[in-house]
């Protein structure tokens, strides 16, 4: 008998804005046939319990609890699996149901006007007959790939089981993780030519705003990787040896992501001490000259001073020369000591 699918309290999400309403697709298929629909939110879903095919039915806007719930009953899933589909902060994770995994992972995305990464949960329930995939949103969807090779019905897609399709959804969102991580990059690189060429105080809140972005995305990425690592040991039975060796590479992917935002986060580390290095540099140049310009004024004011003082007899302030001689003598030193510098290359 199926648990009681919504015990108090229901898997409401208080803080979230009226969703709008949500779009189903299924696709059902074998090796020879395949079938595509798109399902109305108010049908009875265990019509749609597979047989003899696989099922795909992926949920466009997961937030409405009756469909849900609804889903919940027809395929038997634990109160536990509804209330963290509705709830959609979870932390990417897998759990092991005996007779489906439920898997939650970020879809994420470059939102290009405003210069950050929009992130969306996705949960998959992959059972051995069937796939249910819930997104948060309509709009940002990265499954296009899987339902292409579906319809082209080449390779492995069509012959191969829901555990396949699990990896090629899960392989589908951690190459649009790369996506973020190419623009991401391209950022970084301008950035950092701009501020090897001429470093400035607003480009402080830029190396910043990246920063964040990129700790966004490993906090994404990281425990993905551990999802990634139970589903490559096979630890359950829903996973056939034929398509852990596809895992592995979904793994391995999921490493060169990690590998990627680390490296990313190191390079904007290095940006910061760059420009701080640029600025303190800068300032030791304009230091540098000041005391140039001190130290040449050094003699002048010794010489200055020396005939401002007022002694009765000083036979060089009764010669009509006196005064020249002394601009000469400023102007010839100050000009001596300036060349002394430049040939030093001191500036």
């Amino acid at each position: 008998m199926a648990p009681e699918l919504l015990p108090p309290p229901s898997p409401v999400n208080p803080a979230a804005p009226a969703p709008a309403a949500p779009r189903l697709s299924l696709f059902r298929y074998n090796a020879e046939q395949l079938a595509v629909a798109d399902l109305d939110p108010a049908a009875d879903f265990r019509e749609s319990r597979p047989r003899h095919q696989v099922t795909w039915i992926n949920v466009d806007g997961a937030q409405d609890p009756d469909l849900v719930a609804r889903l919940g009953r027809a395929f038997d899933l634990h109160p536990l699996v509804l209330e963290d589909l509705v709830h959609t902060h979870q932390r990417p994770k897998i759990e092991d149901y005996d007779d489906y995994l439920f898997i939650v992972l970020k879809m994420l995305s470059w939102d290009a006007e405003a210069s950050l990464i929009r992130s969306e949960q996705v949960g998959l329930v992959v059972g051995r007959n069937y796939v249910l995939s819930f997104q948060e949103a309509d709009g940002r969807d990265v499954f296009g790939p899987v339902r292409e090779r579906l319809r082209g019905g080449k390779g492995l897609m069509r012959r191969a089981g829901t555990d396949y399709l699990a990896y090629a959804l899960l392989d589908a969102v951690v190459d649009n993780y790369f996506t973020i991580l190419e623009e991401l990059g391209e950022r970084v690189e301008s950035l950092e030519d701009r501020l090897i060429a001429d470093p400035r105080p607003e480009m402080v809140p830029e190396i910043h705003h990246l920063r964040r972005e990129t700790i966004y995305l490993r906090r994404s990425v990281w425990p993905f990787r551990e999802v990634a690592a139970w589903l490559e040991r096979g630890e359950s039975r829903l996973i056939h040896k034929a398509t852990r060796v596809y895992l592995r590479d979904l793994y391995d992917h999921t490493v060169r992501a990690m590998e990627a935002t680390e490296s990313l986060r190191e390079t904007l580390a290095a940006l910061m001490e760059l420009y701080l290095t640029g600025i303190s540099n800068r300032l030791n140049g304009v230091m540098k000259i000041l005391t140039i310009i001190a130290t040449i004024f050094i003699p002048l004011t010794f010489l200055a001073g020396l005939w401002g003082m007022n002694f009765t007899h000083m036979p060089e302030l009764d010669e009509p020369w006196g005064y020249p001689a002394a601009l000469g003598l400023m102007l010839g030193l100050g000009l001596t000591m300036a060349l002394l510098f430049k040939r030093k290359k001191w500036w």
